[in-house]
Order: C-alpha cells, then sequence, then structure tokens
C-alpha cells in the first residue's frame, strides 16, 4: 500500500472555518464483507477493528449534549458490528435522524436476514453503494456477483416500503467512477439510473448521490502504482470551485473512528489527520468544536472539483 499523506500534506487549498455541529460520522468498525477497489477506508472481511461498548455509549451522551440532530453510521460494513442495532435504536429513541451506509451485499450475510427489515421498523435513511446500473461495472469494481446481489437487495429494500412515495423510508444510491475521473453531472445521471433500475429491475429510489474518488487509501495507492496519482490531482485542481466551499460536509460535521477520535471528515480519518488538539468525544462533552480552524490537505480538491462532492452528493 502506497502511502498518500505525504504527496498532500503540503497544500494551497483555503483556509476553512467550523460551524455548529449537525452531524457525528461514526466508523464502527473496518470490517466489510467486500473488498472494493475505491474504498478509502481500506476495509474488509480481514479486518477487526470495532468500536468498544464505552465508545458506543459515549455517543449518545454526546449527541444529546451537542444537540446533534443527524447520526451517519459507516464501516466496513456498519451492520456487521454487533452494537449496530442497540445504537440505532438507542439514537432514534432520542429523536435522531440515522444513516445507515450500506453495501447492500451485507444483507444476505449470516444473521443479517432481518437487518432491512429491523432499519425499516425504526425508519434508518439508506445511503447504499451501486456505482453503475450495470453488471459488468458493478463487480469489476467490487467483486463478481456483487451486483446481482445489490440488486436482489435493493428489491427487497423496495418491497419493505424504500425508496417508494409517502412512507418516510427513504433510499439514496451512491455512484463513484471507475477510475481517475470526475463523476458525471448527478442530475443526468440520476435520471439514467432512474431509467434503467426501472425498466430492467422495477427498482425505485429517492435520490443519487455522485461521489468523487478520494485520492487516498487503495484508491490513491492505486493511482500511484499506474502512475496516475499527479495527473489526477492535477484535473482535482483544474476543477476546483470556490462556490463549492460553502457546503462541504467538513463545516458541520465530525467524524469519529473506531476508537472515538475526532477528525474533520472521514478521508481525514482515513489520513490520521485529526482535528486541532486531538480530541476525543469525552471532549465533546464539555465543548463544541465551533469556529476551530478545519484541517486541509490537497485532497479537499476532491470536495471541490467540479459540481463539488460531499456525503449527500453533489454540492
Amino acid at each position: 500500500m502506497h502511502e498518500t499523506l505525504p504527496l498532500l500534506e503540503l497544500s494551497d487549498f483555503p483556509a476553512i472555518r467550523r460551524e455548529k455541529i449537525q452531524t457525528l460520522q461514526v466508523n464502527i468498525g473496518y470490517r466489510c464483507n467486500q473488498t472494493c477497489v475505491h474504498c478509502h477506508v481500506n476495509a474488509g472481511p480481514n479486518r477487526t477493528e470495532m468500536m468498544s461498548e464505552e465508545n458506543l455509549a459515549l455517543l449518545l451522551e454526546v449527541m444529546k449534549a451537542r444537540g446533534v440532530s443527524t447520526l451517519d453510521i459507516t464501516g466496513g460494513a456498519p451492520e456487521l458490528h454487533r452494537g449496530f442495532r442497540p445504537l440505532v435504536q438507542a439514537a432514534r429513541e432520542q429523536g435522531v435522524q440515522v444513516i445507515d451506509r450500506c453495501n447492500l451485499t451485507v444483507l444476505f450475510e449470516p444473521d443479517q436476514e432481518d437487518t432491512a427489515e429491523f432499519l425499516a421498523q425504526h425508519q434508518v435513511e439508506i445511503v447504499a453503494s451501486l456505482p453503475c446500473y450495470s453488471m459488468e461495472n458493478v463487480d469489476k469494481q467490487r467483486g463478481k456477483g456483487v451486483f446481482d446481489k445489490s440488486i436482489r437487495a435493493l428489491q427487497k429494500l423496495n418491497a419493505l416500503g424504500y425508496g417508494r412515495a409517502n412512507t418516510g423510508l427513504h433510499l439514496n444510491l451512491v455512484y463513484n467512477p471507475q477510475g481517475a475521473s470526475l463523476p458525471p453531472e448527478q442530475v443526468a445521471l440520476e435520471a439514467d439510473y432512474r431509467r434503467e433500475l426501472a425498466a430492467h429491475f422495477d427498482i425505485a429510489f429517492n435520490n443519487l448521490f455522485a461521489l468523487v474518488n478520494m485520492p487516498i487509501k487503495r484508491f490513491g495507492s492505486m493511482l500511484v502504482s499506474k502512475g496516475q496519482f499527479q495527473n489526477y490531482m492535477t484535473l482535482l485542481k483544474d476543477s476546483y470551485s470556490a462556490a463549492n466551499l460553502d457546503g462541504v460536509m467538513c463545516r458541520t460535521l465530525v467524524s469519529v473512528d473506531w476508537q472515538g477520535n475526532l477528525y474533520d471528515c472521514d478521508f481525514n480519518q482515513q489520513l490520521n489527520i485529526p482535528v486541532p488538539g486531538r480530541l476525543h468525544l469525552r471532549d465533546l462533552l464539555r465543548h463544541d468544536l465551533q469556529d476551530l480552524s478545519i484541517c486541509v490537505a490537497d485532497h479537499c480538491y476532491g470536495c471541490t472539483a467540479g459540481q463539488g462532492s460531499s456525503c449527500g452528493g453533489a454540492l
């Protein structure tokens, strides 16, 4: 694995500051049933890092103390953590919106057969990875057989009401480019997804999020190996739009790793760039991060290139 931080940390990216925290995005563990080429977390079946019960409980205290409105749970495959369901249930009891970043195929793993029903029961918003609407492209990026399983999972979620009108069960899909390019325009791509998935599989969804691949971890290492890293960075910088700065997710989101440490975003977490002062979840019980400087490096151009990119899609 090639380290990319030394190629990113000397940066001319503009200085930005935090606003009030609205979202806790929590990586509760790196274990995953898939190993995807574009994964910036480097997750997989052999990863053992999982959040402790103590930190899971601390999350609930922090959300209450800081008035956090959204808990965004990610991994790995977060559903594989034995504390996932108690965390979701407790957060919903506090009135917090919960997002599950789901890879879809996890719904067919052992002991996960009723996970879809659990998510629907607690009105959890699902953000599901589906990097294309064709089998060839998805299986190339995520592994043989992943597309068929993903389609079956989406059909199961639709049957429960996800992605359907007037159910309150939101199902959003995520697109990532296959290589060193920016995603297509999100509105047009969403129309393509709707047409193809409806015509061939009778699948409905709420929104499509088109995300930029970040030049870090597994994807960044691949770029280095292929001699494409600098060209990709040039593409991101040449496509920079200052108008996207106001909407970047790090202004109102704080990322939490499996050990409870705080970062300005999930990408900084994977690069091990902590918030100033190397703060922990427990520090949020005493004070907010409002007005603190956000730690930036050249990978931040990924969020501000072209139409922009955030955990909620194009900016």
